[in-house]
């Protein structure tokens, strides 16, 4: 799966773009005056291969859910077993990326790929694709690769077939939400202590310092956050991984809610649907996906710009501009949502806005 879907990933459509560009430049406003919404509309009709794209909805959550053996290093005061117990909460409806996905009309999908503890809702719950896309209550999809990742100070996160597996289930996820409906998938993430093997990905991708890639995740004292830096350094001295080899990466340093989002991007590249990503923790999957496969960068929309330092060093190596900066540092796929309807703006003005010559308004 993993082969065939790098391999359908292709360049943008260039007579697309031009046409976007060309309509830019007959609507009724000054050139340029949309600022960054003109290249995205552009590139947004580069995917779609059309001008214009079609308008990015309905909207797709999915929130990919894992633990980390690295805890053991105390890289963060929150206890474990929280991982399980938000997912909890996802499914009822209380979280922050439920009340936004209910502004913006988005379904919401959370995929146990590597929960280590028991999760606190009915197993049967957790059966079935994550299908329809619509307005209906949060889903559950079992998708355990293992429970928990080790600890990659000691030995290698995953195996090869570990990360692999959950990469591919990411790819399903996208298919599967595609095939519901969905016009523009959003990444989500829950995963207590993961913004460690986030930082480790975008120090192993970019070459950036780890002390670049490591921030304060859930806001942690300057005692743990040296402690987060030290893992860091000593996780990639240990295995030394290869940007060349992104299932390599993964598996030596990475988390199954990481490889997991890497394929989510990967198959949303490859069905030529826009993917809006959150903060570090997915713009660190997509470090990999644009490992596995440079053209998927094509489908990658920077939401909004991390607090975690990681980010930015990770959308910098991406060539990705963020739409917002609101200093979110919360995950769940909070800041991709709060930009949704940035994106939908972007391609609603090729939709509606008149052109000079249809409006009889002059041109300077």
């Amino acid at each position: 799966m993993l082969e065939s879907t790098v391999a359908a990933i292709r360049p943008l459509a260039e007579a697309a773009m031009a046409a976007a560009r060309d309509l830019q430049g007959r609507l009724t406003k000054p050139a340029g005056s949309l600022g960054a919404l003109e290249p995205l509309s552009v590139r947004l009709a580069g995917l779609a291969g059309s001008c214009p794209p079609p308008l990015p909805e309905p909207a797709a959550v999915a929130v990919f859910a894992g633990d980390h053996g690295v805890y053991a290093q105390g890289v963060t005061p929150w206890p474990q077993e929280v991982t399980a117990q938000m997912i909890g909460n996802f499914l009822t409806g209380g979280a922050v990326v439920n009340a936004f996905a209910r502004q913006a009309g988005a379904s919401v999908t959370v995929v146990d790929v590597g929960v280590a503890t028991p999760l606190p809702v009915d197993p049967a719950a957790a059966s079935g694709p994550a299908l329809p896309v619509g307005p209906a209550g949060p889903r559950l999809v079992a998708a355990n690769v293992r429970a928990g990742t080790r600890d990659m100070t000691v030995t290698a996160a995953l195996t090869r077939d570990e990360a692999r597996a959950a990469v591919e289930t990411g790819i399903r996820i996208a298919g599967e939400l595609v095939d519901g409906g969905a016009g523009i998938l959003l990444t989500g993430d829950m995963g207590i202590g993961n913004t460690t093997p986030a930082a480790a990905l975008v120090a192993a991708f970019t070459g950036v310092d780890p002390a670049e890639a490591t921030g304060r995740g859930t806001g942690v004292d300057d005692e743990t956050y040296r402690r987060k830096v030290a893992v860091v350094r000593a996780a990639l001295d240990r295995h030394a991984p290869d940007p060349a080899d992104p299932l390599g990466v993964l598996a030596a340093v990475g988390g199954l809610e990481h490889a997991a989002l890497a394929g989510l991007i990967l198959g949303a590249a490859a069905r030529r649907v826009p993917v809006l990503l959150d903060g570090v923790i997915a713009v660190s999957g997509a470090l990999a996906a644009a490992a596995f496969a440079p053209d998927a960068v094509g489908a990658m929309v920077a939401g909004h710009r991390s607090a975690e330092p990681g980010a930015t060093a990770a959308l910098r190596h991406l060539g990705l501009d963020p739409l917002i900066d609101l200093g979110l540092r919360l995950g769940e796929g909070t800041g991709a949502l709060l930009a949704l309807p940035v994106v939908t703006g972007a391609v609603r003005v090729l939709h509606e806005v008149a052109t000079f010559d249809s409006a009889g308004v002059a041109e300077k």
